[in-house]
């Protein structure tokens, strides 16, 4: 089945249950709202400020639709029609990145401009790119590009126009988490192996080649929580204590 992950925001609780969005009290469990519906889809409702209003996103499979957190209103929507796993992003420029997926895998990702006034909200699109095509693998956007997996291979793309700066590293379907202070990019690939590639747009640069972490398949998150990361699957998890040294 189809599933996605709750949403707090203040008190109350956003899920996208029954092809909708729904919003509920998370201490009684009462009904808040009930949005209007949206389709299916395996990204989660998310929490954003755009253009200076915060609002909750989500992209399914018509699209993607913005709503008011405190009573679901429909803020903007923009039709894309296909769906996706992976969360929308902004840009540091105000931007809203969404993706888009097929059965076959990853269709692109296109940049949103969203702007409001007395009459309403607008949402147009900037640019589409087949420059990086995420599926299940979340991207990340840093100094104004935005790196992820294209199929199993890392991208990255300029985020003024969508086109590829480079492509590179076979990792399988792994996760990345950003290290923004040092412009890297910590890869946990599908075989468990720990690699750092540069997060600039020059070139692919793998900083450390990877390195054995944990057996069998790894569709998970590693987290870094002060000195240590943590990454697991669905046989094992693992603990590292990274140096702190030149910090």
């Amino acid at each position: 089945g189809i599933s996605s992950s709750p949403l707090v925001v203040e008190d109350a609780v956003i899920v996208a249950a029954g092809g909708k969005l729904a919003a509920y009290d998370v201490a009684t469990g009462n009904p808040r709202w009930s949005g209007p519906g949206s389709g299916f889809s395996y990204s989660s409702p998310h929490l954003a400020t755009v253009d200076g209003v915060k609002q909750v996103l989500f992209i399914s499979g018509p699209g993607t639709t913005s709503v008011e957190p405190a009573t679901g209103r429909v803020l903007w929507e923009h039709s894309w029609p296909g769906g996706a796993i992976v969360q929308p992003a902004l840009t540091e420029d105000g931007g809203v990145l969404v993706n888009n997926i097929s059965m076959n895998g990853g269709v692109g990702i296109r940049r949103l401009e969203i702007a409001h006034n007395g009459g309403g909200w607008t949402a147009a699109a900037r640019w589409t790119s087949t420059g990086l095509k995420p599926y299940f693998n979340d991207f990340v956007v840093h100094k104004g590009h935005a790196f992820g997996f294209d199929g199993n291979i890392l991208s990255c793309i300029d985020l003024q126009d969508g086109t590829r700066k480079w492509k590179g590293g076979r990792y399988g379907n792994g996760q990345l988490v950003l290290l923004a202070d040092q412009d890297l990019l910590l890869v946990l690939s599908e075989e468990g192996e720990l690699a750092l590639v540069s997060a600039i747009p020059d070139q692919f640069t793998e900083v450390a080649a990877p390195v054995p972490a944990i057996e069998g398949k790894t569709w998970n998150h590693p987290v870094v929580v002060r000195d240590v990361l943590l990454v697991r699957n669905d046989h094992e998890m693992a603990a590292f204590r990274l140096s702190l040294a030149g910090r």
